[in-house]
């Protein structure tokens, strides 16, 4: 009734109003809206606070619907895909794995993982390798925590590779989610190719393009590597060198590990000595108030002492039985019973005798039974609902008992609301205790899955034609449903299943995109067989459509299928679905309406890959206007429009009209950043320049003058030239007072002002400290220093853009000579600087020395990539080119053919790139970044 019931309620309301982290959620009425209302508000906070996703309830105003209406999580990163069930399951799986309080020894290979980061580059990931349930999990988590805590600039990405046949074990889903993360951070919105095989094959360029733009290391961490499904043939990328500024770090057991990974450099985790069996078996029994006598510990300490008995897991999950006894149990009967297991899998299956003994019937020994296998059988896990539904005869009160005991002993735990394996060794005793891995057992329990899932189906499928709301077919039913058809190798039925529209609807809105391909692969279809059998279900299902809510259910079920056989490169097949999804929208809405806009520009997108520029731009500008006047000039989903037209532009060489949208799209999204406090947007460097302003009121010395160089960028990076000029004057001076003017970090003082008036367009003033920085970094650092290259291109590039190409000349051809010294002369990075060398050649006119250097360029594209890679098909057009203007027309005409044939076979070049007519590298791009203007700063080293 509005009035607060106790002096403890209030006190409660009176704490949280203090608070500047929690929410308080008003209600008066019924317990269900209530509960609704809640849940909406986390959903919320988890989009917003932690996903940084956009929100806005424009649509939902016109649509009807209630606040659950949002723009999907995809228009954070333009058309990209983005599952949030994917990114909530690796921040559990982190939390999880760095649990433990025990460090059992780490501070010696934290040591190790902090020498690679120091490393100079190039560098080969590191390998850390061990037994089943050795730690290596915790190892790198805790290494992770240690990392984000001391080294804020320093960006780090991980993947914990959950149970093979998992979706966190699958390639394509891991390399789109690294991609992602990266492009999240680096303020890039690009298109992205969603064809598993192109993903993985683009990878190391589109790491290359953003670990330029990130200021700082980046770190990439990889756990359980060799769960994954392929490892080696998917991440070859490994096997290249990586940028200078990434380190990667993956974990395999010692076992799996393949063959050409053996020679990496390795950091093995030895097995617990006694000390550390000692102190985590203590650990667990003191949580416990038992206490162990000299006889028992020396015991425990005799029995661990094989390599089986004596890693992290076996260690925990022996003091875990032993501590569950409590002092009023027999210690030394249970020690006995551990000291006959030998290894992880036999430990666990006294574990869950044990459990089964302390049940009181049999029916709920049987429904423990019935819980764990239908939990192993499943693709991903399964919920407590589920369960119940499942089995009616489970209450609530049994299953809590049965979770908290599988839980506390390490069998089970959550992810994503799923109840799943906590270590695949549970999983493997599972199997030998109730299954004997007898193939049949195994399908029964799938085939309950079947049913479940399938009758589950059919009741969301009513209620999407009956209150037409195709959101009510969960992600659950799309997971689950046709992999264990996919499991059982019933092809009919998966065949039946992928023609549901809302289920194959449900994966590629996730980004599913590979998993989705796989099964239609399965049931024997080629792409363009399947895109005709979606769109004849497709006209079926739309003579049952009647009134404006299903036909709005039907135009989106029409854009996905136009946007899915747009990914396939389908382009043709493509323009019908959206065309028909752009007609309905503009009929059952308004031709004004958000969902029209978002129509335009999926039908653009096709015009685009398909070189039809004019159609694109004219589609791409409706779409503007309307959502322009949807929501405003200065919202993200304006700035998503004017980066497509950008990209546009760019594709047809019209660079000045690209830029001017491009900075108009940055500052939308700038804003943006800064009014919702985005973890990855603005929010986070104004905190930052917050701290570092408080340090710089200290004396002159080498850290407070390389505060003021970050403090600079940080100004730079939000478009404050006049601030970020007053900092770097001030780093400058300070260190040459405290360093002396011929430092090194005077040259990264003088290198980034340089970038700074390079921007503001004084080249001369550019020119003047580009040059006093290379001759600084000449006479201080190896001829092959990253440091040294990197003052070397900026500088070649500006005395290119002054009209100097006599003096950009020897500093390009010293470009290549550092780049053979540091990547070898076959490196595909050598390559790019010959090709850079025969562009300025040929600006000079001098073709003859320009030749050698193109088919050399062309060597070595072909012997990297293979013969019909984009960068091949570019460098045999600059040589046609070149044919051409020496008078041999039938070998240009040759050279242009081939190049013709590879550009025809290549699908829409990541990042946008417009190359000029002799060019194969970003410097005849225009220099400015699209999105990150301190692409040339320099921060300190940490």
């Amino acid at each position: 009734d509005g009035q607060v019931s106790s002096v403890a309620v209030q006190q409660l309301i009176e704490q949280i109003s203090y608070m500047n982290k929690s929410k308080m959620i008003d209600h008066v009425g019924g317990v269900e809206e209530g509960a609704y209302e809640i849940c909406n508000c986390v959903e919320k906070i988890i989009k917003q606070d932690i996903l940084g996703c956009e929100m806005t309830d424009v649509e939902g105003k016109d649509l009807g619907n209630k606040e659950d209406s949002t723009v999907p999580e995809e228009e954070v990163f333009g058309d990209v895909l983005w599952d949030a069930h994917d990114e909530q399951e690796q921040m559990e799986a982190f939390q999880q794995a760095s649990n433990s309080t025990c460090e059992l020894g780490f501070e010696k290979y934290f040591e190790r993982l902090n020498d690679l980061v120091a490393a100079p580059a190039p560098i080969p990931p590191l390998l850390v390798s061990g037994g089943p349930g050795s730690g290596k999990s915790l190892l790198l988590s805790k290494w992770i925590q240690l990392q984000q805590k001391h080294s804020p600039n320093t960006l780090i990405l991980y993947h914990f590779v959950g149970r093979p046949m998992s979706t966190s074990s699958e390639s394509a889903l891991i390399i789109k989610r690294l991609t992602l993360k990266l492009m999240q951070h680096s303020w890039l919105v690009s298109p992205l190719t969603f064809d598993p095989a192109k993903l993985l094959e683009e990878f190391p360029r589109w790491l290359e393009k953003l670990s330029a733009r990130h200021q700082g290391s980046i770190i990439i961490i990889i756990d359980s590597i060799d769960q994954i499904q392929q490892a080696e043939k998917h991440m070859k990328w490994l096997i290249d060198p990586l940028p200078v500024n990434v380190r990667v770090i993956v974990s395999v057991n010692v076992e799996t590990c393949p063959q050409a990974w053996r020679l990496w450099p390795t950091l093995h985790l030895d097995p617990l000595n006694s000390k550390d069996v000692k102190s985590l078996i203590s650990a667990e029994c003191n949580s416990a108030n038992v206490k162990l006598t000299k006889e028992q510990e020396k015991k425990l300490e005799r029995h661990c002492r094989s390599a089986t008995t004596c890693n992290a897991l076996y260690v925990t999950l022996l003091g875990k039985t032993i501590a569950g006894v409590g002092n009023t149990g027999n210690i030394d009967e249970i020690l006995q019973q551990c000291c006959q297991c030998q290894d992880t899998v036999s430990l666990y299956r006294l574990v869950l005798r044990s459990i089964r003994e302390s049940l009181q019937s049999d029916k709920e020994k049987g429904l423990l039974r019935e819980i764990l296998c239908v939990i192993g059988v499943s693709h991903n896990g399964v919920s407590e609902s589920e369960l119940i539904e499942l089995y009616p005869e489970l209450t609530s009160a049994v299953l809590a008992s049965l979770l908290h005991s599988l839980h506390k002993m390490c069998l089970l735990t959550y992810g994503c609301g799923l109840l799943k394996f906590q270590h695949l060794q549970a999983w493997e005793m599972v199997k030998l205790e109730y299954m004997e891995t007898d193939e049949n057992v195994i399908s029964a329990y799938r085939q309950k899955l079947v049913e479940y899932f399938t009758m589950q189906l059919r009741v969301l499928i009513f209620i999407c034609f009956s209150f037409n709301s195709q959101d009510r077919v969960t992600w659950r039913s799309a997971d689950e449903l046709p992999w264990l058809f996919q499991q059982q190798g019933d092809k009919q039925k998966l065949h039946k299943c992928l023609l549901n529209l809302f289920v194959s609807q449900n994966l590629y809105k996730r980004g599913h995109f590979a998993e989705l391909l796989s099964y239609w692969q399965l049931v024997g279809k080629d792409k363009s067989s399947m895109a005709a059998e979606y769109f004849d279900s497709l006209k079926e299902y739309e003579k049952s459509s009647e009134g404006e809510e299903s036909m709005i259910c039907l135009a989106d079920l029409y854009e996905t299928l136009g946007r899915f056989l747009k990914d396939l490169g389908l382009l043709s097949q493509a323009v019908a679905p959206l065309q028909r999804s752009l007609e309905i929208r503009e009929t059952a809405l308004d031709p004004d309406h958000p969902r029209v806009a978002q129509s335009l520009h999926q039908l653009a997108g096709v015009y685009v890959q398909w070189k039809k520029f004019g159609n694109a731009e004219q589609l791409y500008k409706q779409a503007l206007e309307i959502s322009e006047n949807a929501y405003g000039a200065e919202h993200p989903r304006v700035a998503r429009e004017l980066d497509a037209l950008a990209t546009l532009y760019q594709k047809q060489n019209k660079y000045e009209q690209a830029e001017q949208l491009r900075k108009k799209s940055f500052k939308i999204r700038q804003k943006a950043a800064r009014q919702k406090g985005s973890l990855c947007g603005f929010a986070l460097l104004r905190q930052r320049a917050l701290q570092l302003e408080e340090l710089t009121l200290g004396k002159d010395t080498p850290d407070n003058a390389r505060t003021l160089n970050e403090l600079g960028v940080l100004y730079y990076l939000q478009n404050n030239l006049e601030t970020a000029e007053l900092f770097l004057k001030r780093s400058l001076e300070m260190r040459e007072r405290v360093l002396g003017s011929e430092h090194p970090d005077c040259a990264q003082s003088l290198n980034n002002l340089a970038a700074l008036y390079n921007e503001k367009k004084h080249y001369d003033k550019a020119e003047e400290l580009y040059e006093k920085a290379l001759d600084i970094r000449r006479r201080a650092l190896a001829p092959d220093h990253p440091s040294l290259a990197y003052t070397v291109k900026h500088l070649a590039v500006l005395y290119k853009k002054m009209g100097k190409l006599d003096k950009a000349v020897p500093l390009y051809e010293l470009a290549v000579e550092i780049r053979q010294k540091s990547f070898g002369p076959k490196h595909p990075s050598v390559a790019t600087a010959l090709v850079n060398l025969a562009v300025l050649y040929c600006q000079m006119k001098k073709q003859i020395e320009a030749l050698p250097l193109y088919e050399r360029a062309l060597k070595i594209y072909e012997d990297s990539f293979g013969h019909m890679h984009p960068r091949v098909g570019e460098t045999l057009k600059n040589l046609a080119v070149l044919s051409y203007e020496r008078g041999d027309f039938e070998k240009a005409a040759e050279l242009y053919k081939r190049a013709m044939e590879i550009k025809e076979a290549e699908t829409l070049l990541i990042g946008g790139k417009a190359t000029s007519r002799h060019s194969s590298s970003g410097d005849t791009f225009s220099l400015k970044s699209a999105l990150s203007p301190n692409a040339f700063l320099e921060h300190g080293q940490r």
